[in-house]
């Protein structure tokens, strides 16, 4: 019987597909970090908080470009957290998450999507 340990990589890697305006998604390579579930459920309820300011930012009458801002930060602060590198031809650095999600709006949801499904159970069968 093999034997592993109980401890899990700090990092590991899951297929993204990243919409592309006018174009087919393409699969890129993200290397996320892990977390247990106590931090998980902690990080979990931080997003959460930050999506309900954003509605009450909405409520309270601030302008589409000033939510969509605070929503572009929100989603750039989300993926910093989770990502340790990708695969793009672009290096890896704040502004270009930052970018990414500037001109991408499908890829925040993409790469959580994606790094909540390789947190998933595997299916065992068929």
């Amino acid at each position: 019987m093999a034997k592993i340990k109980i401890a899990q990589n700090p990092t590991f890697s899951a297929a993204v597909l990243l919409p592309r305006v006018g174009a087919e998604p393409v699969e890129v390579k993200f290397e996320f970090r892990y977390f247990d579930r106590l931090a998980l459920a902690e990080m979990f309820d931080r997003w959460n908080q930050a999506r309900e300011s954003l509605a009450d930012q909405a409520k309270e009458g601030a302008t589409w470009a000033e939510v969509t801002r605070s929503e572009v930060q929100l989603q750039a602060d989300q993926i910093k957290e989770i990502v340790h590198g990708w695969g793009l031809q672009d290096e890896y650095t704040d502004e270009t998450v930052r970018q990414l999600v500037l001109t991408c709006t499908g890829a925040p949801k993409a790469v959580i999507d994606a790094y909540q499904a390789a947190y998933a159970p595997a299916r065992l069968g068929n």
